[in-house]
């Protein structure tokens, strides 16, 4: 059973650690802890994995964050996985930094980047992990939040935050969307 982890954020130097690429964060601390190595391949830097006999296929697209679901719908197709098994790892102003919510479906919330998922998957149905970035930014200045550096009190905040990331994919993978948000969500 094959399972297709897309971790959605911006390509380039001046996009790293920034909090809109939370997604390629999260997918970068779960390779270092596993030792493996992404490698650029069509649409996206790619890695994979197996545990428990599951292939996790990781992918941070590098069509840039409002065009990601030409990647995700590329290697969905590819890998012949369906959307039930694809996993979205996201930025979420909404949520406090830090904060992590694993959803089964639902709608782009304002994202672009989801946005473009759904219309390109052509529905909602697919889950995905939202992790909080918070919202401490004065009103029009969204964008320049977003795409800013994490401070350092931040990212030791986030760090043991990526590592529970990188738990639910794989209880993702092994016990499914409904058991693992009953096991994470409440946390």
């Amino acid at each position: 059973m094959k399972f297709l982890i897309a971790g959605l954020g911006n390509i380039g130097p001046e996009y790293e650690e920034t909090r809109h690429n939370i997604g390629f964060m999260a997918l970068d601390s779960l390779a270092k802890k596993l030792e493996i190595r992404f490698e650029s391949k069509r649409y996206a830097d790619v890695a994979e994995f197996r545990y428990k006999g599951r292939i996790f296929i990781l992918i941070k697209p590098s069509t840039f964050m409002n065009l990601s679901g030409k990647a995700i719908s590329y290697w969905l197709k590819k890998e012949a996985i369906p959307d039930e098994n694809l996993l979205v790892i996201t930025d979420d102003i909404a949520l406090p930094i830090g904060t992590l919510r694993l959803r089964k479906k639902g709608g782009a919330g304002g994202h672009n980047g989801l946005t473009n998922i759904i219309e390109l998957l052509g529905n909602d149905q697919f889950p995905r992990l939202r992790i909080g970035i918070g919202n401490e930014f004065p009103i029009g200045y969204q964008i320049k939040y977003v795409l800013n550096k994490w401070s350092n009190d931040e990212k030791e905040l986030l760090t043991p935050k990526l590592d529970v990331a990188g738990e639910i994919i794989k209880s993702f993978g092994t016990i499914g969307i409904d058991l693992t948000m009953n096991k994470f969500n409440k946390k």
